[in-house]
């Protein structure tokens, strides 16, 4: 019973794992990690930074998908964040949903 139980969790841990791996592979291949890292600001702030303001907000997610494909100005200061269009919107959606669940 013990080596199901171990099974389950080593599986469980690859797939949640191998998520966030694609995920970091998008953002690099989308070229978010030019101006975004995850820890530190850059050009535009860090992704833990993002997850942490936009924490409590329920439309999060919505209004940060948007954001990744259009752009915005003024949220971080004066530099704006261009649009994406090489982002689909459910690859910027997978970003987002990414990101917050730093």
């Amino acid at each position: 019973m013990k080596r199901i139980y171990l099974w389950t969790g080593l599986v469980a841990m690859a797939f949640t794992s191998s998520a966030a791996l694609a995920n970091a592979e998008l953002a690099k291949a989308k070229n978010c990690m030019v101006c975004h890292a995850m820890t530190s600001k850059l050009v535009g702030p860090a992704f833990n930074s993002i997850a942490a303001r936009y924490e409590d907000q329920k439309n999060a997610e919505d209004k940060l998908t948007k954001k990744v494909l259009i752009g915005g100005y003024g949220v971080w200061g004066q530099v704006p964040m261009p649009a994406n269009p090489q982002v689909s919107e459910a690859e910027a959606r997978t970003l987002v949903k990414w990101i917050l669940a730093q």
